[in-house]
């Protein structure tokens, strides 16, 4: 059994910077404080909706107006209310909400019935996975059986882990945006550069999805095991996976090319869109999340070749990925 889905409903960054009422803008830091968050709560409640943004004029960070601030602060339960919905754990203090041993939490993480919502490396580059409490909780009402007996075992031992949370990572990314190009650039992150050439044929439209790709961890440049850690941990791993990814960023191309074209660079005019610049090899993809749901994915020994340009597929991908749960 593998879920990669969240018991909070996504809210598309269109509709709910539709829905948020007129009012003054502020902006993150401010709002975290009005709100009595710290950063990392704020961007967590901001990323599962709990907290509605709108665009900045100034094109700058997504912006909370004070009417936001203020329906937040009128609820019976704030401030409490808002921390708990976006308290994370890790494996000792989840193993103890749930009244479990870590390993058999442990288990069932690695089995798909829990899925992390953040991660960092630790001291020893070691990946240190995060969970919402709240759906912890969940998790003992709804399947208690879980909690007791035999362990669940993974099939042939994979781990999930990594998986879901890409595929979590990537509708979090889908719900704070309204640009196509940046749902683009998330999808294309969890591809390696060999995938990203194949598929996107332009040099600068890889340059635009380089410019764009989401910054998930921050590395020291000297620190080359760290960034092999980082790399295995973002970039999708498996043939359906790696399938996945690249069938959605055909979609997203598709989409963002009608949105408008990428940004090119003023000094190379005479480099026509879609035309590979002779002797360029495609620079290195840094390192990427996301990801589809293992149970719905199809599964392929092989790998497809990415659709011509301009031959048909399904639209909507935007929409479709901020009603992931």
């Amino acid at each position: 059994m593998t879920v990669s889905t969240t018991k909070n409903a996504i809210v598309p960054a269109v509709a709910a910077g539709a829905a948020a009422p007129a009012g003054t803008r502020l902006a993150p830091g401010a709002a975290a404080r009005e709100l009595e968050l710290r950063r990392g709560e704020f961007d967590l409640a901001v990323q599962l909706g709990h907290i509605r943004t709108v665009p900045d004029p100034g094109g700058g960070r997504r912006r909370v107006t004070a009417r936001e601030v203020a329906r937040l602060r009128a609820a019976r339960d704030f401030p409490q209310g808002l921390r708990e919905r976006v308290r994370t754990v890790g494996t000792r203090e989840g193993a103890d909400l749930l009244g479990v041993a870590p390993g058999r939490f442990t288990k069932l993480a690695r089995t798909g019935h829990l899925t992390p919502v953040r991660c960092y490396l630790n001291r020893y580059r070691a990946v240190v996975w995060l969970y919402l409490a709240d759906e912890l909780v969940e998790l003992a009402v709804r399947a208690p059986q879980l909690l007791s007996g035999r362990h669940p075992e993974p099939a042939g031992a994979q781990d999930w882990r990594a998986r879901n949370w890409r595929s979590r990572r990537l509708a979090m990314l889908a719900r704070q945006s309204d640009d196509q190009w940046e749902l683009a650039a998330a999808v294309a992150s969890a591809l390696d550069g060999a995938h990203l050439a194949e598929i996107v044929r332009d040099p600068y439209e890889r340059a635009c999805l380089r410019r764009l790709c989401p910054d998930t961890f921050h590395v020291h440049p000297e620190s080359a095991i760290a960034q092999g850690v980082v790399d295995r941990l973002l970039l999708a791993d498996e043939p359906d996976e790696i399938e996945w990814y690249r069938s959605r960023l055909v979609e997203a191309l598709a989409d963002a090319r009608d949105q408008g074209p990428a940004p090119r660079p003023l000094a190379d005019p005479a480099v026509e869109p879609g035309t590979e610049l002779t002797g360029q090899a495609p620079a290195p993809w840094p390192f990427g999340q996301a990801g589809p749901d293992p149970a719905a994915a199809p599964r392929h020994a092989g790998r497809r070749s990415a659709p011509e340009r301009g031959a048909p597929v399904q639209r909507s991908l935007l929409r479709r990925l901020r009603r992931r749960k």
